[in-house]
């Protein structure tokens, strides 16, 4: 079964960074776009970052874009969100997603606080 795991959220003070991961498994990994939604408490969840299935085309939300960077290690099923110069607003629980399967694993917490 489709399964995704998120992994590295943490508190961490404004301007500083986090990396995510996302392990996937129980589908061809390769074969699939990857994004990177975040949800803050009383929100919609949010699209944040998409990368295509080899990896070649990115794609950011506005208030992301220069920030954060998505990619991919399709040898080891795992996708990554590089997230710098985090701001207060970028507290969220993150998570994952295979475009076109509707799947959601439990995300990850990451805050910014100083």
């Amino acid at each position: 079964q489709v399964q995704l795991v998120e992994s590295g959220g943490g508190l961490v003070q404004p301007g500083g960074s986090l990396r995510l991961s996302c392990a996937a498994s129980g589908f061809t990994f390769s074969r699939y776009a990857m994004r990177w939604y975040r949800q803050a408490p009383g929100q919609e969840r949010e699209l944040v970052a998409t990368i295509t299935s080899a990896g070649g085309l990115t794609n950011y939300a506005d208030s992301v874009k220069g920030r954060f960077t998505i990619s991919r290690d399709n040898a080891n099923n795992t996708v990554y969100l590089q997230m710098n110069s985090l701001k207060p607003e970028d507290t969220a629980v993150y998570y994952c997603n295979a475009r076109g399967i509707e799947y959601w694993g439990q995300g990850t917490q990451a805050t910014v606080s100083s």
